[in-house]
């Protein structure tokens, strides 16, 4: 699958509802900041794709090993500015995330 297929799957379903974009999927985020949406994409989508669970705890778990340990924001003893003041989309967003990615990779299944 193309990478491209889940940027626009996430652009159209969780970019839209964004407090950071316009609600047409364009983002408005300040320059200064990095929307991890679009620079962990590849990231983020192995992550969901390598879990099948009804939990999203499951997800979430995935998320922080694989995808925060990575990120710039996150201090080594785990402590992350962006997600504590609710201001890193990925994390804001994630449950839209994870239904986008799976909508992606169901369509691919059938």
């Amino acid at each position: 699958m193309e990478l491209q297929e889940y940027c626009q799957a996430i652009r159209t379903n969780v970019c839209t509802k964004c407090v950071d974009g316009d609600g047409y999927g364009n983002c408005r985020l300040d320059p200064s900041l990095e929307c991890t949406l679009q620079n962990y994409l590849p990231l983020i989508v192995n992550a969901v794709s390598r879990i099948d669970s009804d939990q999203m705890d499951d997800y979430v778990r995935e998320l922080r090993a694989i995808m925060c340990a990575q990120c710039k924001y996150q201090a080594v003893n785990g402590y992350c500015v962006l997600r504590n003041e609710v201001d890193c989309p990925l994390d804001r967003y994630f449950p839209l995330v994870v239904e986008a990615i799976e909508e992606v990779n169901m369509s691919h299944q059938t």
